[in-house]
C-alpha cells in the first residue's frame, strides 16, 4: 500500500460530504477517492446499514477503484457497506427494483449487446448513415422522456430508421443502453424511491465526472446532492462526441460543492512530458502539473516532435525507433497513438512487416472459447454466400451456430465477436486477414504487456505507457476536420493532451508533409495549430531526439 500524500489524506479526512477533487493524470485521484470511501467510514460519517454508492461512466473507472478499496477496506465492509457500480448498472438496477413505478413491465429485456449496431448492420446501413442515426436515438433518450415521447421527437427531427428502430424495439420489448438511464431518471422522479436511495446511501463518490452527460449527474443529485464526492479533470473531457458536456458539469458540480482539493503533483511523468501538457493548458483549461520527484527521471524525460515529408518515411521511422527502445528496454511498453484509426493505418502496416512485437487495440480480443469459434466461422467462410444473404448478422449468427449457445456470458462475448468481423467484413477485409487478427486472452492482460500497443487517443484514456509516439498531429486529423465550433476545438485539443499525458519517460510528436487519403490519393497536409501552443514547451527535433537517446542512461530508464 502506498503511503498517503497529504492532499490524500485532506481528501480522506474533509469533513463535509460535498466535495469536488480535481486530480489530472497521474495525480493519484482513484487512491484519494479509495481513502476517501475508507474516512467516511472509520469516523461514521456514513453510519451502518447505510452504505457508500460509488459509481462512474466507464467500466474501466468503476474497475480501476474497486481494484483500489479492496486495498483499504475489508471484504466483509465492502460487501456490506459499499456499492461499486458503473452508471448504467446502477440503471439497471433501479429499473428492476422499482419499474412498476413508471408503468412498466417486468418482462422488457435488459441489454445484453449493441442492439442498435446490431439493427443497422441488419440493414446494411452505411458508415455515413450510422452515426446521424445512433446521434438522433442517443440524444432524444438523453432526456427525459418516455417511451411515447422519444418517438414523438423522432419523428419530430424526421430520422425515419431511428424511428423504424425504436418502434422494433418497442415491439420487442428490449432495453438499449441508451435506454437505461433514460428510464431510470423517470424511477427517481418518484419522490418515494428518491426517499428510499437518499436513506440507503450516505453518501455518493462519483470518479471521472468530467465524462458525465447531464442526465447521470441529474440522478446522482437525487440520491445523494449535498452528499456528493466527485473526482475528476476537465482537461480530461474528450467525450463529447457521446453527449458528454465537461465545462457545463463542472460549472454544476462547483455549485454544489463547498470545497474543492486540486493535485497538481504528477507521479506518473517525467517532467518533460508534464512540460508538454503544461504547455496546452491555454487551450485544455487543465491544472498546471509538476513532478512529484523530478530527479527521480533519467535527463529529466523526453519530450520531442518531429516532421517527415511522407506518412511511410512516419511509419518507417517510428518502427526503427520502436525497435531502438525494445533493444535497451525489452520489458517496456510503447502506446503508438492517433487520433483516429484510419491515420495510424501506415504505422499498422509497417509493425505488420516487422518483428516487432505489438499489440491493436482495435483488434478482437477474445477469450480462447470464443476465438476458437469465430477462428472455426472465418476458416470454412462462403464470402460469396455472406454477399447474398439478406440479413447478415443472421448469417453469421448461424454460422457460429449461435442459437445452441446457452450461456448468457459466452453469448455475449459471441454477439460482440461477430459484430467487430461484420464492421471489418463491410470495410473491405477478407475472412482470412480478420482471423489472423483475433487475439487470445483478455483485454487486462494484453494491454499490459511489454511492446508496441496501436491504439486511438481516446481508446488510450485511462492507461499509461513508458513512451508514447502521437501520429497524425496535423490540420484535419488533431484538431479532426468535423471540429468546427470553439467548444469542439477545445476538446481536440484535451484529446491531444490526454494522449501526450499517457506518457511516462518521453513523448514524441509526429507529422507529415503528405498523407494519402483513403483513396491512395497523396494530399499535402499542414502541421496542427496546436503545435504552435506546445512551441512553448521548447520540444526536441529530430537531431535533438537521436541526441538524447544516444546519452540516455538507459539502465536508469529501466529501473524507473
Amino acid at each position: 500500500m502506498l503511503t498517503p500524500t497529504p492532499k490524500q489524506l485532506a481528501i480522506r479526512d474533509a469533513k463535509d460530504l460535498d466535495l469536488l477533487v480535481v486530480a489530472p493524470a497521474g495525480c493519484g485521484k482513484t487512491e484519494a477517492l479509495a481513502l476517501r470511501v475508507q474516512g467516511l467510514l472509520q469516523r461514521c460519517a456514513v453510519a451502518a446499514p447505510q452504505k457508500i454508492l460509488v459509481t462512474s461512466f466507464s467500466n474501466r473507472a468503476r474497475d480501476n477503484i474497486k481494484e483500489r478499496l479492496r486495498s483499504y477496506l475489508p471484504p466483509l465492509v465492502m460487501r456490506d457497506r459499499v456499492s461499486v457500480v458503473n452508471f448504467h448498472g446502477l440503471a439497471a438496477r433501479l429499473i428492476r427494483a422499482h419499474a412498476n413505478v413508471i408503468g412498466m413491465s417486468p418482462d422488457w429485456v435488459l441489454p445484453e449487446s449493441d442492439w442498435v449496431g446490431d439493427q443497422l448492420r441488419k440493414r446494411d446501413t452505411s458508415w455515413s448513415d450510422r452515426g446521424p442515426i445512433q446521434e438522433a436515438l442517443r440524444v432524444t433518450k438523453q432526456e427525459p422522456y418516455d417511451d411515447d415521447a422519444v418517438e414523438a421527437e423522432l419523428r419530430r427531427i424526421g430520422n425515419a430508421t431511428a424511428l423504424e428502430i425504436e418502434e422494433l424495439r418497442k415491439a420487442e420489448m428490449r432495453l438499449t443502453y441508451d435506454d437505461l438511464p433514460r428510464l431510470a431518471e423517470l424511477i427517481v422522479a418518484n419522490e418515494a424511491v428518491a426517499d428510499l436511495y437518499v436513506s440507503h446511501f450516505g453518501a455518493v463518490v462519483v470518479d471521472e465526472f468530467q465524462d458525465l452527460t447531464p442526465q447521470p449527474l441529474r440522478i446522482v443529485n437525487r440520491i445523494g446532492y449535498k452528499r456528493t464526492t466527485y473526482g475528476g479533470d476537465l482537461a480530461q473531457g474528450i467525450y463529447g462526441f457521446a453527449g458528454a458536456q465537461p465545462t457545463q458539469i463542472d460549472r454544476a458540480i462547483r455549485e454544489e460543492c463547498s470545497r474543492v482539493i486540486e493535485f497538481s503533483d504528477s507521479h506518473r511523468s517525467s517532467p518533460a512530458v508534464l512540460g508538454m501538457v503544461n504547455s496546452l493548458i491555454p487551450l485544455t483549461s487543465g491544472q498546471v502539473l509538476t513532478s512529484a520527484d523530478p530527479a527521480s527521471w533519467p535527463s529529466g524525460g523526453l519530450a520531442g516532435s518531429i516532421a517527415h515529408q511522407t506518412a511511410d518515411d512516419e511509419a518507417t521511422w517510428i518502427v526503427a525507433m520502436a525497435k531502438a527502445i525494445l533493444s535497451h528496454v525489452p520489458n517496456q511498453r510503447m502506446g503508438v497513438v492517433a487520433r483516429t484509426g484510419p491515420r495510424r493505418r501506415f504505422i499498422d502496416a509497417a509493425f505488420a512487416e516487422s518483428d516487432v512485437p505489438h499489440f491493436r487495440w482495435d483488434d478482437g480480443v477474445l477469450d480462447t472459447d470464443t476465438a476458437k469459434l469465430v477462428r472455426a466461422v472465418l476458416a470454412r467462410f462462403d464470402s460469396l454466400s455472406y454477399n447474398k444473404a439478406a440479413d447478415k448478422v443472421a448469417f453469421l449468427r448461424n454460422a457460429a451456430g449461435f442459437e445452441t449457445i446457452t450461456d448468457v456470458d459466452v453469448r455475449k462475448s459471441t454477439i460482440d465477436a461477430l459484430g467487430w468481423v461484420q464492421d471489418l467484413l463491410a470495410e473491405g477485409i477478407q475472412a482470412q486477414d480478420i482471423r489472423t487478427r483475433i487475439k487470445i486472452g483478455d483485454s487486462s492482460t494484453l494491454i499490459t504487456s511489454p511492446g508496441v500497443h496501436l491504439l486511438s487517443g481516446h481508446v488510450g484514456k485511462g492507461q499509461q505507457f513508458d513512451w508514447v509516439f502521437v501520429v497524425g498531429v496535423e490540420e484535419d486529423f488533431i484538431p479532426f476536420s468535423m471540429a468546427t465550433t470553439p467548444d469542439e476545438v477545445t476538446e481536440e485539443a484535451r484529446v491531444l493532451s490526454v494522449m501526450i499525458s499517457r506518457a511516462r519517460h518521453g513523448v514524441i510528436l509526429s507529422r507529415a508533409a503528405s498523407v494519402p487519403t483513403n483513396g491512395g490519393y497523396p494530399r499535402s497536409r499542414s502541421a496542427s495549430r496546436f503545435l504552435r501552443t506546445i512551441a512553448t514547451a521548447a520540444p526536441l527535433d529530430a537531431a535533438g531526439i537521436i541526441a538524447w537517446f544516444e546519452v540516455a542512461d538507459w539502465n536508469a530508464i529501466a529501473k524507473r
